[in-house]
This record gives structure tokens, sequence and C-alpha cells, in this order.
């Protein structure tokens, strides 16, 4: 029998665990290492499978003995042991690239700064609905290396980050959906807002002329690096401010316009399950990488109708004393906290902060001076919000439990206003991530 050579997976969450398990029903020798304790389900999984591994710290003799090794998206490319892998000549792929190669799949794959998991479960619902044997994974639910390994799907639908397309080489989409770019993780790209941008359109990389690209015109980043770049792929935009496209989507008065070489769609926004500007958009997307999928429209509106949101996306809590409760703990960066702010025309008290990444404020700063009274600080280092709204609210706090600030908040707030945490911030400093904040708040609402 052939000697497989030996992978070695950087991380023991869902991504590489998911990625071992792939590896060692494929006959690799596998060995997964975390500089943190790893979790007890994945402790678990890790010994059922008799994958050998390591928590709390990585040992660089170990490491070195991989041909290839596989890097969970949460360990920064900038590390030291990273930059020694790399001088010893090994690879370093992302799960997804890895899993790419054990399935003839075809794959839908969704990025961009916000609503990429909106869109993504739009489109997965759609596709069930429409009776595909369809996966959805990325960024959401069982790792795609987990559902390679253990399913047979004939379509995934994939939201991939940005972290992920840094690792992703050989990989290719068949359709690839670009709903926006906006600063995010800029700690993580030098600083430089040009960085982030490259990776992110490294989603059309090896498409071919049958391939699909869609993207929103709209969006003026994504407009100036088009005219850079050579794009293999169909090319379908959609737009809610210029109409007519002869492939893609576009607004016309109050209806969605749809057209592909198939036939065209109509919706009215009224109809749409999800309301919001930036919701259009989203729809808009999921509707185009339908219609080229062949789904009919009666199948395509239905489920554009009756889709459910995710939880932490401007999720409703509760209404105490005619006070409002919005969980957006989803919104980890600038732009997705700015459709947060538009979205509502009663007053606002703002719960923000946490771990900053890179974050410039000025857009949101005419939205807080209009719809906000206070802001309620939640993290351990609030200096940055302080600094950037002092001018234009009269009121911020500063706290660092979920309790105290919707003790706050609440005593801040009458009547017919709304309380609404949309941090603009990751949740690391005082939590595990973006759903334990926002399962806290709404512990803490629910306990009022």
């Amino acid at each position: 029998m052939e000697q497989k050579p030996k992978i070695v997976v950087l991380g023991g969450g869902e991504s590489g665990v998911g990625a071992a398990v792939l590896a060692k029903k494929k006959g690799f020798d596998v060995f997964i290492s975390d500089n943190k304790k790893i979790k007890e389900k994945y402790r678990r999984v890790l010994k059922h499978f008799e994958i050998d591994f390591e928590e709390g710290g990585h040992t660089l003799s170990k490491v070195l003995q991989a041909e290839e090794i596989v890097k969970s998206p949460g360990i920064p490319d900038t590390i030291l042991l990273i930059s020694q892998i790399k001088e010893n000549g090994i690879d370093v792929i992302s799960e997804i690239e890895f899993a790419s190669r054990f399935t003839k799949a075809k794959t839908i794959c969704v990025t961009g700064s916000n609503g990429k998991t909106t869109t993504t479960l739009l489109i997965y619902h759609i596709l069930k609905n429409a009776g595909f044997n369809v996966g959805v994974a990325g960024n959401i639910g069982d790792s795609f290396a987990l559902q390679v390994a253990n399913e047979n799907y004939d379509y995934y639908v994939l939201e991939i980050s940005s972290f992920q397309l840094d690792g992703m080489f050989k990989f290719k989409a068949d359709i690839a959906i670009l709903l926006n770019i906006t600063p995010d993780h800029l700690d993580r790209y030098d600083n430089k807002f040009e960085n982030y941008a490259k990776s992110k359109f490294r989603i059309i990389q090896n498409q071919l002329k049958n391939d699909a690209f869609i993207y929103c015109t709209d969006d003026k980043t994504i407009e100036q690096m088009m005219k850079q770049k050579k794009i293999n792929a169909r090319q379908f935009p959609f737009s809610q401010n210029n109409e007519g496209f002869a492939e893609g989507a576009f607004l016309k008065e109050n209806e969605i316009v749809i057209n592909t070489n198939k036939n065209n769609f109509k919706m009215t926004l009224e109809q749409l399950a999800l309301q919001g500007r930036h919701n259009v958009y989203n729809s808009m997307a999921a509707g185009v990488a339908a219609k080229l999928l062949d789904i009919r429209n009666e199948t395509i509106k239905q489920s554009l109708s009756d889709f459910q949101n995710v939880s932490h996306r401007l999720e409703y809590v509760s209404s105490v004393h005619g006070i409002t409760f919005i969980n957006d703990s989803k919104a980890t960066n600038v732009n997705s906290t700015w459709y947060a702010l538009e979205h509502y025309q009663k007053p606002i008290v703002w719960i923000a902060g946490g771990v900053d990444k890179g974050n410039d404020y000025e857009s949101l700063k005419s939205l807080v001076k209009e719809n906000v009274k206070a802001i309620v600080c939640l993290g351990l280092d609030n200096s940055k919000i302080h600094e950037e709204f002092a001018d234009y609210v009269d009121i911020i706090v500063d706290t660092n439990s979920v309790r105290d600030a919707v003790d706050y908040a609440y005593n801040l707030a009458k009547k017919g206003e709304i309380v609404l945490l949309s941090p603009a911030c990751a949740s690391f400093d005082l939590f595990e991530n973006f759903e334990d904040r926002g399962d806290q708040f709404k512990e803490a609402v629910n306990a009022l």
C-alpha cells in the first residue's frame, strides 16, 4: 500500500479536527497541534479516530515532520511558528483547500465583509427547498472537511472568510459571490485595507469561463478592483443604484429583478423575509445563484419569503416596559454596525466595544449624532470609543460585564426607545466568541 504523506494540523477546533478526521480517513499519518487546551468534544473525536494530538503548546520538531500543514483560519500567518514552517519549505494550506481535493461536489462560495452568513444560509435554504442534495459549511456548522469525510453531497454552499481564502491556492468556486468589501480584520493585514481587499478577491482564483462570479457593483472597492482583474468567469453584477443589467440583479421601483440567460425573476421588497437595505443585497445575490442553478421561480420566491434569519444578527430579544432590546452581536465590524444604526428610526442606547481590529469609526459619526442618545461600552479597553464619539454623544459609560451593560442601558433608555447590542468589535476580550456574547446579552435581558 502506498505510504501517504504526514499531515500536521494546527488548531484543534472545528476546522482543524474536521481536517484531521478527513486526513485519517484518507490514510494519511496525522498529528494535530494546538497552542491552547482542546475542548472536550473535540478531544473525544480525536480519541475515537485514534488521532495523535498535543495541546497547550506546539512542539516544533513534531510540526516540522509534516510534508504539508493544514492551518486553522484563526492562526495568523505572522506568528513565529508559521515563519519557521515556511523556512523549512513546508506548504501551509487551509482546511477548505485540503477538503476540496476529496470531493467532486459543485461549490457555491460566499465571501464579503458583511452578510456572508445570512446569504450562505439563504442559498442553502433555497437549494434544500428545491430538493438538492446539499451541505452548508465554511464558517457555519460542521466543517467542510468533516462533511466531506462523512457525507456525499452533490453541492456545498460555503461561507468563506478572508483568513480561509489566504490558505486556498488550487481551490475553485463554481459560483463565487462577493457581497462587499469594507475595512475589517486590518490587524491581520498590516493595517492595509488594500491587502484585505486583495484577499477577498481570491474568491475568483482559478475560475474558468463556465463558472460564475456574482458581485455587488454598488461597492466602490469591488468596482475599482474589477478594473485591475482579469476575470475568466461569467459576470453577474447586482445593484440597488443601477438597473437594466442583461445578466444580474437590480432594483426597479419596488421590485427585485433578476436576469440570467434562462429567464427573469421578479419579487417585491415587501415579500422578502429579510428587510433592510443590506438584506436586499443578500437576497439579490442568493436569487442570482439560485437562477444559475435552474431553480424554479416559485421555489425561489417561496424561499426568499419564508427564510428565518440567523441568531445574533438584528435579532429581537424582548420588550421590557416598552424598551426594545436587539441582539446584533454578530456585528463585529464598523460596516455591520452602520447597517444596524441605520436600520432603526427610534432613539438608540448603543452597546458597543470589544477588541478593536483597526476600526475607522468615521462612517458611524453622523448616524450616532442623529440616532444614538447614549453609548454603553462593553470591553476591557474602551478608550477609542470615548475618543471617537465624545463630541457626538453626551453619555458614554464603561462596563466590562454584560449584566452591567444591560442594566445601564435599561436605565438610560425610555419607553419607545431601543437598546442595541451592535459592538463593531470582536468579542475575544471578555467572551469566547460573538455567539457567547449574544447569548449572555439575551440572558441578561430576560433577567430584567
